[in-house]
């Protein structure tokens, strides 16, 4: 694991086997199910489209929120990710997890510049 990382080493590949990940911005929304990447051992999700009451939004406003993978429930901060090198690994990220015919559409999606500048890193609270 990457020594910047903050999640510990069961939790960060618990995200990288996961799929799905479940996110909720502070404590009255529902979790939405996301796609989860974990590069340099830091973990990332991407909004596939930047809705007013989304979940992107929803932690623009309050950092602080869950994840959920598994039965486990994290508490964590969504910090924007500004970094470009990032944001492209990230994107490169989501070609490597979700390789299927059925997610090219999405993977491609995730590519183009008004999405990718959506991607959210979560780290521990």
């Amino acid at each position: 694991m990457s020594k910047n990382a903050a999640f510990k080493d069961d939790v960060v590949e618990a995200l990288s086997k996961a799929k799905i990940l479940g996110v909720r911005a502070g404590d009255e929304h529902r979790y939405t199910g996301v796609w989860v990447v974990v590069v340099e051992g830091r973990v990332f999700a991407r909004s596939w489209n930047d809705k007013p009451t989304g979940w992107f939004r929803a932690f623009r406003k309050e950092p602080s929120g869950m994840i959920q993978v598994g039965e486990r429930e994290i508490p964590v901060r969504g910090k924007p990710v500004r970094s470009a090198r990032i944001r492209d690994a990230v994107t490169a990220a989501f070609g490597e997890k979700y390789p299927t015919k059925g997610s090219r559409k999405w993977v491609e999606g995730f590519a183009e510049p008004d999405r990718a500048i959506n991607t959210l890193e979560f780290v521990p609270r």
